[in-house]
């Protein structure tokens, strides 16, 4: 069974030391410039990017204006 790269950063990335997790970025981000790897760079904003937008906005928001009576006078 293929593990997803949540899994995989979860059960093995997360417990490296952060020296060892960013020789991993490295050597990962080195992989994808020398497989010419296809960055979409364009503007246009997808539905899902619309969505984890107002998703963080909602989640920033409650951290800034806890739910709070006094606020409400």
């Amino acid at each position: 069974m293929t593990k997803t790269p949540q899994e995989i950063y979860i059960e093995i990335v997360s417990r490296l030391p952060p020296t060892e997790r960013l020789k991993l970025a490295t050597l990962i981000l080195n992989g994808l410039i020398q497989q010419n790897a296809i960055v979409d760079d364009s503007d246009a904003w997808t539905e899902a990017d619309q969505q984890d937008l107002a998703a963080f906005s909602w989640q920033y928001a409650a951290t800034i204006f806890p739910d709070d009576e006094e606020m409400a006078e």
